[in-house]
């Protein structure tokens, strides 16, 4: 760690040769997440940072060290986060078509048996909720999103599945989320969507970017 600078509650320092982070102490909070996805819309557009990470409390810049000096990188970094903190962030709305229940939910009546409801009020409450993308992770596309309704919060499978289809629209405690890609996992499966979450191909390659407003809309069987 080196060249080390402080603004505030805020850190910034370089990681490695390519890489410039800046990191705000916990605990999280939306206001600090908002200012750190402002300044993350702000840096994609610049062709000379080859990556820009967004996570919780802090985000990651890749610059080319042959293109961009890291002190140069942190100081830009400092002067933009003063900016930050009087910008709006304006989420994009993302709308995620759900095939709920059936074969493409298998545990939906588990998750209404543990939250007491019928199969349809959780679908009415999983739907009518409004969810903020908080950062990506687990694998390529995956966004953990914030806002699921407390009623709905469900234990993970005891026993977790070798194979999630793709698509698949889960519940795991507090949290639920769409798996980009096939894969194990122990989440409650309610739904399936057929939007492709992540793309290499595509710019930028996942559906879902921090501070997106997500809502899941269903429908039935053949419409997703």
């Amino acid at each position: 760690m080196e060249n080390t600078l402080k603004q505030g509650e805020a850190r910034f320092y370089l990681l490695g040769e390519r890489a410039a982070v800046l990191a705000v102490d916990a605990p999280a909070d939306l206001a600090c997440q908002r200012r750190i996805w402002w300044l993350a819309s702000r840096l994609r557009s610049r062709p000379e940072l080859t990556d820009i990470v967004p996570g919780m409390n802090n985000l990651t810049v890749v610059f080319d060290p042959l293109v961009s000096e890291g002190g140069a990188v942190l100081a830009e970094l400092e002067a933009l986060w003063a900016d930050a903190a009087e910008a709006r962030f304006t989420p994009r709305e993302v709308l995620i078509p759900v095939r709920y229940g059936g074969t493409d939910g298998p545990d939906l009546d588990e998750v209404a048996r543990h939250a007491g409801l019928s199969p349809e009020e959780v679908v009415a409450r999983h739907s009518g909720a409004d969810y903020t993308v908080f950062f990506l992770g687990f694998q390529p596309g995956f966004a953990y999103l914030g806002g699921l309704p407390e009623a709905l919060a469900t234990p993970r499978r005891a026993e977790p599945r070798l194979a999630v289809p793709a698509g698949s629209v889960a519940i795991g405690g507090s949290q639920t989320g769409v798996y980009p890609a096939a894969s194990p996992g122990g989440w409650q499966l309610i739904g399936r969507t057929e939007r492709t979450l992540f793309d290499p191909l595509r710019d930028p390659p996942t559906l879902l970017l921090p501070g997106d407003l997500v809502r899941f809309v269903p429908v039935e069987a053949g419409h997703a």
